[in-house]
């Protein structure tokens, strides 16, 4: 799911230079949330559908929780959103995995991912491995308050898909009214190599879920 129409550009803006206030960022994400909740979301699920996206609140409030920010704070500000039936956590063993993937990119590091505003290391190698580093601890004790399930991500992208697939189609399978068909997901779906994939559905017997 890509950013709202709300707040988008003035994230894509206001992250291109590197003064972006710690408070002000988690107020743009916040926006930017509830925006798409309301006018993506939510008529999705009030019309049956299934909503799955890739990246829900518990990224937000990690990255918030890593730069100091109140987590009672964070937490009351994402309150509205609705609780997921399932919350899919793809864990990478070690942050030098993630610089692996990285440098495979061709992207390189970004300035905001590796954590270079809150000045954790002398250069952004150093600074991306502090950062999450401190990310995947959070992340850790999120899944244990919030019921995560953990799939491990240090495999490869094919095999980590696979078990996505397998983990979501199982919900819809357990979810479907009696007389249905099982939901099958095609294999082309979208190869997840982020976090975070939420899926989310309405007050009927269809659940809503959650993947980080």
């Amino acid at each position: 799911m890509t950013r709202s129409v709300l707040a988008g550009r003035g994230i894509k803006e206001a992250k291109t230079g590197h003064t972006l206030g710690r408070l002000t960022m988690q107020l743009f994400y916040a926006t930017d949330f509830i925006d798409r909740l309301e006018n993506e979301m939510l008529p999705a699920l009030r019309a049956g559908f299934v909503v799955l996206t890739d990246r829900y609140i518990y990224s937000a409030m990690a990255r918030a929780e890593v730069r100091g920010i109140d987590s009672a704070w964070i937490r009351a500000i994402y309150g509205m959103a609705l609780v997921p039936d399932a919350v899919f956590y793809l864990r990478i063993q070690s942050p030098q995995q993630l610089v692996d993937r990285v440098l495979a990119s061709g992207r390189g590091f970004d300035y905001w991912e590796s954590g270079m505003d809150l000045h954790l290391g002398s250069d952004f190698y150093e600074s991306f491995i502090a950062y999450q580093t401190h990310m995947l601890t959070v992340f850790d004790r999120m899944s244990t308050e919030y019921g995560f399930h953990v799939l491990n991500a240090s495999r490869s992208v094919r095999s980590v898909a696979a078990d996505l697939r397998r983990a979501v189609a199982r919900l819809l399978d357990e979810s479907a009214p009696e007389g249905l068909e099982s939901v099958s997901i095609s294999p082309e779906t979208k190869s997840l190599a982020l976090r975070e994939v939420n899926v989310a559905s309405n007050e009927s017997k269809i659940k809503k879920t959650a993947i980080h």
